[in-house]
């Protein structure tokens, strides 16, 4: 039953989103919780700053290639099978877009570490880069300009998912793209945003973290 499917992919897509790729490479590469260090999260920027570039770029990869993985898998599952909810039609773009916010659910409350976990940019990027190639690198562009040249990885992450999901209007609009993509774009883009409440604050004050700047590790 399609239902049962759909029930399915959204399980499967929390727990890869759950698995803790930068705790499990900051300990093995440097030995190292990342929890106790900078931030706190378990994002590629705080393993960047607590473990290393490399740990840290390893850590962005593995979290893209498992958004992917749950978007890509939820068409195979779901297929060319449609169900319809009161009216809506029920299909794999609607799968997809289960995949993606769930993944990113279970990145940032990871359940094997007490709902803790990171802000889900990485996540976002992989998603999209199974939906709309041309979405995900446009949004990554801004996200790596902004960062670059203000050196502030959090503003470069916010402005980069706000600009991807900015391009998804046009495309739905014009393009007759499926808005079931814009409005998980919406939504995941919210989760984002409010993940980086604390470094919004920050910068409003002035005291936000820099590129190159270390992750202290945490008072107990």
């Amino acid at each position: 039953m399609i239902i049962g499917k759909f029930v399915a992919i959204i399980i499967i897509g929390y727990l890869l989103g759950a698995v803790p790729f930068g705790l499990i490479v900051s300990k093995f590469m440097s030995g190292i919780d990342v929890r106790e260090y900078g931030s706190g999260k378990t994002g590629a920027t705080n393993v960047i700053r607590s473990a290393g570039k490399k740990a840290g770029i390893l850590v962005g990869v593995f979290d893209l290639m498992k958004a992917a993985a749950a978007v890509m898998l939820a068409k195979v599952i779901i297929g060319d099978n449609v169900a319809l909810v009161s009216g809506f039609p029920i299909q794999w773009q609607v799968a997809q877009a289960a995949a993606l916010v769930a993944v990113v659910v279970g990145h940032n409350w990871s359940v094997f570490m007490k709902f803790r976990g990171g802000r889900g940019v990485a996540p976002f990027f992989g998603g999209l880069l199974a939906v709309c190639p041309a979405v995900a690198l446009f949004g990554g562009e801004i996200w790596a300009l902004t960062a670059l040249r203000s050196r502030y990885m959090s503003m470069g992450s916010i402005l980069g998912v706000l600009g991807a999901w900015s391009l998804l209007v046009p495309l739905t609009v014009v393009y007759q793209f499926p808005p079931i993509y814009l409005v998980c774009g919406l939504v995941v883009a919210s989760i984002i945003v409010y993940q980086h409440r604390d470094n919004i604050a920050r910068l409003q004050s002035g005291k936000e973290r820099r590129l190159g700047d270390k992750g202290e590790k945490l008072s107990p």
